[in-house]
């Protein structure tokens, strides 16, 4: 049985549309939703700042300044105190409801944390802050491991949970904070590059991915030492500068895998790779799939 059955288990179920079971420590309040049954337009509030996180089914979601958007497990939404949501169920049923997390989290811990990396881990140009408090994106193996280490320690009988949590709680702020810069220089680039190092970096590389791309070129390009470079990149985007490159490639792999007329030798040698064994490696850390089994996939849809 895993933690989110353990909590369910012990729940008392009232009502059919976002039926919760809530925790309590000092600088975050924990709650699990559950709803049995489709509904339009139901409203959510909260007055602090909230990391919502989807466990099962599906939410469309309608917030302030944004289009509306599927909510699918594995997803998360950073939403700021009182910020009004609007959510619908399509899906949900008795027998599959819709199941998701709703963490609240201290602002005066968000922000010292925010504060500490200012201080301790400061931005080569502009600060560390939330800049989109409606932040939507995809957690990766560290947000997910940690959200899933506080669901344990939220139900767990210690009496040093709190200490543990802080610690946690910190480390996730500083995640977002890093995914949330990585989505900006990546989905921003070219408007950003006028006045941000990293983003004028971000959109030569990926203007360049066929190119043999070093850290000494692209250190020279933002006017770094080598090592000062390598720094300041892995601390804003939590990726070192060969593996942001190595994904970029495969994302562009990925592109052109899906055209039959493409063959694979051309495609990574067009991607930037030197050897069809390092393409293959790489694409199969990231895509968890051989590139000809990719191809493969898309010919027969």
């Amino acid at each position: 049985m895993n933690i989110t059955d353990k909590i369910y288990q012990n729940r008392k179920l009232e009502t059919w549309v976002e039926n919760k079971t809530s925790h309590t420590l000092n600088s975050a309040e924990m709650h699990i939703f559950e709803t049995h049954q489709t509904e339009k337009n139901f409203l959510l509030k909260f007055r602090h700042p909230v990391l919502a996180t989807m466990f099962e089914g599906k939410k469309v979601m309608h917030l302030r300044g944004m289009d509306s958007f599927d909510f699918l497990p594995g997803e998360s939404l950073i939403l700021p105190a009182n910020e009004l949501m609007t959510v619908d169920f399509p899906e949900a049923s008795l027998d599959t409801p819709t199941k998701c997390l709703a963490m609240t989290i201290s602002e005066e811990m968000i922000r010292k944390t925010i504060d500490d990396m200012n201080e301790r881990r400061a931005k080569i140009d502009g600060e560390w802050e939330f800049k989109d408090y409606n932040f939507h994106f995809t957690n990766d193996m560290a947000i997910q491991q940690i959200i899933e280490r506080l669901l344990f320690l939220f139900t767990e009988n210690h009496r040093s949970k709190d200490i543990f949590a802080d610690f946690m709680l910190r480390e996730l702020v500083i995640r977002i904070l890093q995914a949330e810069t990585r989505s900006q220089l990546v989905n921003d680039s070219k408007s950003l590059a006028i006045n941000n190092r990293l983003a004028f970096i971000v959109d030569y590389i990926r203007q360049n991915l066929d190119k043999n791309l070093t850290i000494k070129e692209l250190s020279n390009k933002a006017y770094m030492s080598e090592s000062h470079f390598y720094r300041v990149f892995k601390n804003e985007l939590n990726l070192s500068p060969i593996d942001f490159i190595n994904n970029e490639r495969i994302k562009l792999a990925t592109e052109l895998l899906r055209d039959p007329k493409k063959q694979i030798k051309e495609i990574y040698m067009e991607c930037g790779f030197n050897s069809p064994s390092y393409f293959n490696r790489i694409f199969k850390r990231v895509e968890l799939i051989s590139p000809s089994e990719y191809k493969m996939r898309f010919m027969k849809e």
